[in-house]
């Protein structure tokens, strides 16, 4: 699955944004891998994915995040047959 991580983790409004070099990059699209589906009470539909964020400044090391329930919404599947 691909995560959209603009969509799981909205921008502030521009005058609350600010940029800081060693914060974790939330925007973009990343790789994930999706272990399961659970619903909500609300009946909403969650994935249970395991995924990584960058860092803004660009090193090589991430934040590794596993079995994270995140929204339907942010999920979009992989075709990775090319």
């Amino acid at each position: 699955m691909w995560v959209r991580l603009d969509t799981l983790f909205p921008p502030l409004p521009d005058s609350a944004r600010a940029t800081v070099a060693d914060g974790l990059l939330l925007s973009g699209t990343v790789p994930g891998l999706l272990h399961g589906w659970f619903r909500s009470s609300t009946g909403a539909w969650l994935g249970a994915v395991n995924y990584e964020i960058r860092y803004a400044d660009g090193r090589s090391r991430t934040v590794w995040l596993a079995d994270q329930l995140v929204p339907r919404e942010v999920l979009t599947p992989r075709d990775d047959a090319r």
